[in-house]
């Protein structure tokens, strides 16, 4: 008895259909065909056969150590399309980075341009400055022999006066710049502290409902979120991973490599569904905020969890 013969015999023996066994594996219904005849040329490729088997032996209740051990030698060896399935999941990382970087580098030359023009406008206004009041410091020419110059008190009055008022009126503009600059600046510290509180408000992560026993199924309630929800997954070994929505929407389907790290950008769903083959080797980052586990991974029986994420104002990142 070949092994898929073995697999769907355990299969029938539990009365589970190719659906059910879908359901429970996020496995697509053709691979699960697919091995349970042997034809792995179906898979994605062989670097997957492995990671699918040992899915589809838990589901049916079989040992998967014992299992490939057994049928080493019909499962075909993942090292000759390693390469290949690399070249793939880096590009389908490379597609699902957002765009937004590329904006903010476009707009860098743009920018660039306008300090430029600024500081030359700023250096021709200080230059223009200091020759007018040079030319206000330079002594005015002596009067010729042949000026002749009155002295009239009543003259001397008046422009006394005139200097007066002129002081007058240049102290009364200084007191209303100086006015103007006080209530310039409390509003712009209203408006930093305005800022702060509004940054204060980080990602909430509330555990609704922690998951118990083998692959313990956990529901997590995010707030707080924000334009953007993004998903960062780093491990320190080869992790399985598949990442979907409520609708059954795959966005990612595969190991996350160690030193690869995978980001998502889930931006708009309302609902997040993980299926972590070995939650103690991939740490998982939201919006910059660290995801805890809620059933400590170390536990026995608690390193293959999964987890559903309700986003409570998806609405808002629509």
């Amino acid at each position: 008895m070949g092994i898929g013969a073995r697999l769907k015999e355990a299969r029938e023996e539990k009365e589970l259909s190719l659906d059910t066994l879908q359901d429970t594996t996020k496995i697509q219904k053709r691979y699960l065909v697919a091995i349970e005849e042997e034809n792995f040329s179906i898979l994605p490729g062989k670097f997957y056969a492995k990671a699918f088997i040992k899915e589809y032996a838990i589901a049916v209740g079989l040992d998967p150590n014992e299992l490939m051990e057994e049928y080493k030698q019909d499962i075909p060896s993942p090292e000759e399309d390693s390469t290949t399935q690399y070249t793939r999941i880096h590009r389908s990382r490379k597609d699902n980075m957002p765009t937004k970087n590329t904006a903010i580098f476009s707009f860098i030359p743009t920018l660039i341009v306008i300090l430029l023009i600024i500081g030359i406008v700023f250096l021709a206004w200080w230059f223009i400055t200091q020759k007018i009041g040079d030319d206000e410091n330079t002594p005015s020419e002596q009067t010729s022999d042949n000026t002749i110059i009155r002295n009239d008190s009543n003259n001397n009055s008046n422009d006394q006066s005139v200097v007066d008022d002129e002081e007058q009126a240049e102290n009364d503009e200084q007191t209303d710049t100086e006015n103007t600059n006080e209530d310039t600046t409390d509003n712009s510290t209203e408006e930093t502290d305005e800022e702060s509180t509004q940054d204060e408000a980080e990602l909430g992560m509330e555990v609704v409902e922690e998951g118990s026993g083998t692959k313990p199924l956990s529901t997590i309630e995010l707030s707080n979120v924000g334009e953007e929800l993004i998903f960062e997954f780093e491990s320190t070994e080869d992790v399985w991973l598949d990442v979907s929505n409520e609708a059954d929407q795959s966005f990612f389907s595969g190991f996350v490599t160690s030193g690869e790290p995978t980001t998502l950008d889930l931006t708009g769903q309302s609902k997040v569904f993980l299926n972590v083959g070995r939650a103690p080797g991939l740490a998982i980052t939201i919006n910059g905020v660290e995801f805890e586990y809620p059933v400590d991974p170390n536990q026995r029986g608690a390193d293959h969890q999964q987890l559903w994420f309700n986003v409570v104002d998806a609405e808002s990142n629509e």
